[in-house]
């Protein structure tokens, strides 16, 4: 399948599929988005430590954010992102995450997380642990193990079997209790989706060009 580098709204970059008419992020901010959705949303709930699973890992946008954002609060981390087809070394090269964030000093942790092997843990840094596990989403059967999930699959146009009951009830009992899903989708099917599986769903505000997003609970095993 073509894919090319495109430039967002907010001067940040993200991989576009001409095939599917889709891209790993929002075409109005791929930085503004990740912030808005994965750290305002998600990561902001949380004060210690906390386990996070995303899906899917794509570019390590949303990765190397929460360990710059980890960095600033303290945070200890234990991160795992799910990628089915890892972004290739060509196509990380030319991303500017590090240029757009401003984190030049941090330059050698965003080129590590893409260069360390797959479906091992890694220690980043004394409070950062990353493990990528090369998998489809449907085979994930983890239990009790996480307290976020970034859920960042590709539309639900495109990949509507990534957006049922079936597979958030996997994502709830991947949650431990008090745990948190969040996704920049607000679609109504997917609303009913999460919630008919246990979750407790709120509406909030979308990141830019989109007006809500949906973030999940989970209040009882």
């Amino acid at each position: 399948m073509k894919r090319e580098i495109i430039i967002t709204s907010d001067g940040s970059t993200s991989i576009h599929l001409p095939d599917w008419n889709e891209q790993y992020h929002s075409k109005h901010g791929a930085i503004q988005e990740a912030y808005h959705v994965f750290i305002k949303y998600g990561l902001d709930s949380f004060q210690e430590s906390v386990s996070i699973l995303e899906i899917g890992f794509g570019t390590g946008l949303n990765c190397f954010i929460t360990f710059l954002e980890a960095e600033k609060r303290r945070l200890s981390i234990n991160y795992i992102g799910v990628e089915a087809y890892p972004v290739k070394a060509d196509e990380l090269c030319e991303l500017n995450y590090v240029t757009e964030l401003h984190a030049e000093k941090q330059r050698h942790i965003f080129e590590k997380l893409h260069n360390l092997s797959w479906d091992k843990q890694h220690q980043i840094t004394a409070s950062f642990m990353l493990s990528k596990q090369k998998q489809f989403f449907e085979d994930i059967d983890a239990k009790n193990a996480y307290d976020l999930i970034y859920f960042d699959a590709f539309g639900a146009r495109v990949q509507p079997e990534l957006w049922t009951e079936t597979m958030f009830n996997k994502m709830y009992q991947a949650l431990r209790i008090n745990g948190v899903l969040v996704t920049y989708s607000a679609k109504g099917s997917v609303r009913r989706a999460l919630q008919k599986v246990g979750f407790s769903v709120e509406r909030l505000p979308g990141p830019p060009g989109k007006r809500e997003m949906l973030r999940g609970r989970k209040h009882w095993a």
